[in-house]
């Protein structure tokens, strides 16, 4: 996995030594490489280690020899890669979700690690060819996570277990009997500073982009989201008291690790919520707040996005605190509100039956438009993002305002348009651009809750009712029908709804 920067002279090189190739992938020079030196006397440990030298890039590589029934090889360059550890067996894989049907003992390789492994003995180099001594992790109850049980696929399986995994992680951070937050220690990260960041890529980057409300509502500091392959590239200035918030499900993103390393660089704090223990940015960053959603196996993020929301949204609280921007008497509404986010999302899952001949006719459609108005924008953003994911339909989402500065022009007779909207303070405001887009033809797809159904209900061609709530948590009880429309869209059209084409669950190249 990953990208050999050099192949094309590595592969020049090897052609006018007489090797011949048999495709134009990158990947092909290092099979070539490692044969080279095998024809030279070398042996297969002694080949690939002399191969990853000479390789330019970030990958993880595993390596098996025809003839060599008890040799596997593996090498990491910013690429993850994890040795499970079995009985008379081992195993190589990019994580420890993909080992642990096997095993619960992982080693994770660190950057510039090869692993030489045999039935019997895993023996760990790093980058000056030393043995290496890693830690071994003892991982439990992870294999069950992996099955889909009774469900069709896993993204079903884990849109289901939302109200548990919410649950878990908003306990982690609440005292419910005293209605607070209560953050772990977090090495230094001044909640107080004057500014914060949060870093992520797509739906991670939503989930930011949810808490750049929060913080700047709640608690009054000036917050910038970005998408970390901008982030790391454009060399950002910091304000002098600020923190950074890294969101990452793998906690191996690429982007999101350059990012990190480029803040610590400048000396900027930096915090992780992330859904795997001691993955990269887990172990680099300052500080870290997990996100307790368990193994996520659907490529479509789902479970991890509402967990990630739900770290986030304690720790919005947490900083108001710390800033003063919150009397104790608001802190107990938000945290109680955040405490009834489980059951109101085991209410919103009951719209399923309502959302299945809605997701049957979108299926047949080419281009679907998601409005969304503040916060809930980002919602809207996920919602289009999860579409085009898993149905391969072309899904955009704009934010409701900017409907009359261009997407308008999309709108034409029979235009799906899915619009984010609950009966709250800005719902004028979208009712007004709802009876825009009904105007032209479009068919109108509300997701609101009673009050909001009821007064679009003479423009809306569908509604899908969601309980009322208080609009703090209001981002993480919406997630459940964008993610189900989208997830019915795809099983009516017959996609591969686990594993959509081109993506992969971890991306860990740049």
């Amino acid at each position: 996995n990953g990208i050999i920067e050099n192949f094309r002279p590595l592969r020049e090189e090897l052609i006018a030594a007489g090797h011949k190739f048999a495709s134009e992938t990158d990947s092909e020079v290092i099979a070539h490489l490692i044969t080279d030196g095998l024809n030279r006397g070398q042996t297969p440990e002694q080949a690939a280690i002399t191969a990853v030298r000479r390789l330019e890039g970030a990958f993880g590589i595993a390596c098996l020899f025809a003839g060599e029934e008890d040799v596997l090889i593996g090498a990491r360059k910013g690429s993850p890669l994890a040795v499970g550890l079995g009985e008379g067996e081992m195993y190589l894989g990019s994580d420890a979700i993909a080992v642990s049907p096997f095993t619960t003992r992982v080693i994770f390789l660190e950057e510039g690690d090869i692993a030489v492994l045999s039935h019997t003995r895993a023996k760990i180099l790093d980058a000056d060819g030393q043995i290496a001594h890693r830690t071994t992790h003892v991982f439990s109850g992870a294999a069950a996570a992996v099955e889909k049980g009774n469900h069709r696929h896993f993204m079903q399986k884990e849109i289901y277990e939302q109200s548990e995994t919410t649950g878990r992680t908003i306990t982690r951070y609440v005292n419910a009997f005293e209605e607070r937050v209560e953050m772990p220690d977090l090495d230094g990260v001044d909640l107080a500073a004057d500014s914060a960041i949060i870093i992520g890529c797509g739906t991670a980057h939503y989930a930011g982009r949810v808490a750049e409300y929060w913080l700047e509502q709640i608690a009054g500091i000036p917050t910038e989201t970005d998408i970390a392959s901008e982030f790391r590239y454009r060399k950002p200035a910091f304000a002098q008291k600020t923190f950074a918030v890294f969101v990452s499900q793998s906690g191996e993103t690429a982007d999101t690790l350059a990012a990190l390393r480029y803040c610590k660089e400048q000396g900027v704090k930096t915090l992780a919520i992330v859904n795997v223990p001691e993955s990269t940015i887990w172990r680099e960053a300052d500080a870290r707040l997990p996100t307790l959603a368990g193994p996520e196996i659907g490529v479509a993020s789902t479970k991890a996005f509402t967990a990630q929301l739900s770290a986030l949204a304690a720790l919005s609280i947490a900083v108001g605190r710390a800033r003063g921007a919150l009397s104790s008497q608001e802190e107990r509404r938000l945290v109680h509100a955040l405490m009834e986010t489980p059951r109101l999302i085991a209410d919103a899952l009951k719209s399923e039956p309502g959302i299945e001949a809605i997701a049957n006719d979108l299926a047949q459609v080419r281009d679907v438009l998601y409005l969304g108005r503040g916060i809930h924008y980002p919602i809207a953003l996920e919602g289009a993002l999860k579409l085009k994911e898993i149905s391969y339909i072309h899904a955009e989402g704009y934010a409701a305002g900017e409907l009359k500065h261009g997407p308008i022009a999309l709108v034409d007779e029979g235009t799906p348009v899915v619009v984010v909207a609950p009966h709250d303070s800005l719902f004028e405001k979208s009712l007004s651009n709802m009876q825009e887009v009904a105007a032209r033809g479009a068919k109108l797809i509300l997701i609101s809750d009673a009050a909001g159904c009821a007064a679009a209900s003479d423009i809306a061609a569908h509604t899908i009712l969601v309980p009322a709530c208080d609009p703090f948590v209001a981002p993480l009880v919406y997630s459940i029908p964008i993610q189900l429309l989208a997830y019915l869209t795809a099983v009516h059209k017959g996609t591969d709804v686990d594993q959509p084409r081109n993506l992969a669950k971890s991306v860990t190249v740049e």
